[in-house]
């Protein structure tokens, strides 16, 4: 609708898909299996590359939320739509985001900002008020995976091998948090766009909740 010339690209299984079809252009970039398609960054930058493209869109989910992406379009001269390779770096990083939170003035719950041992998620929790729950995250997590709720002591050892063996498998780190657990808390998203001219807006919130 822009006449901004447009790349498709595909995996195998999504050879017939609309996009493919309603792009300029359309690049098969590997098998049906994501991490040989979609999460395959080589591929992609080969795709813009040959294609000349100047940008990259996306899109949600896969490389969306990768610094590495983010970095290796930098790297080639292709504009990424998306964050900073830096930002995304930061907000992957859940105890680093607890620090930018908390240096903003931003209440959080109680909770600890660096790679808890299972001593220490035992200590935190025997802190907490009577009835109180805490939670341990992977620091590196997304998505609501990797996530363990704790109420007993006697569970923590179990639970926090089982998030360690959860965070590691899917994503490549196994160091956690812990936060105090709020039952009733709900996940609540400002969405920003900013432009590289400067300009700053906002879309309002979303309950991600539902």
């Amino acid at each position: 609708e822009m006449d901004i010339k447009t790349v498709a690209v595909y995996s195998t299984a999504d050879k017939e898909s609309l996009h493919v079809r309603f792009a300029d252009e359309a690049v098969c970039i590997g098998p049906a299996a994501s991490s040989e398609s979609y999460l395959n960054i080589p591929n992609i930058i080969a795709a813009a590359e040959i294609t000349n493209s100047d940008a990259i869109h996306p899109g949600y989910g896969f490389l969306s939320e990768s610094s590495e992406f983010a970095r290796r379009c930098s790297q080639a001269g292709i504009l990424l739509i998306g964050s900073k390779p830096e930002q995304i770096q930061l907000f992957s990083d859940k105890t680093k985001m607890r620090e930018v939170a908390i240096e903003a003035g931003v209440p959080v719950v109680p909770g600890i900002e660096h790679a808890i041992t299972i001593d220490d998620a035992i200590e935190f929790l025997a802190q907490l008020d009577s009835g109180s729950s805490a939670i341990i995250k992977a620091i590196f997590g997304s998505k609501g995976r990797a996530i363990q709720i704790v109420s007993d002591p006697q569970g923590m050892t179990d639970l926090f091998a089982r998030c360690k063996n959860e965070a590691l498998g899917l994503f490549g780190n196994d160091d956690l948090y812990i936060e105090q657990f709020l039952p009733a808390a709900r996940h609540i998203e400002v969405l920003i766009l900013g432009d590289s001219a400067g300009n700053l807006i906002h879309l309002g919130e979303r309950d991600c909740s539902v």
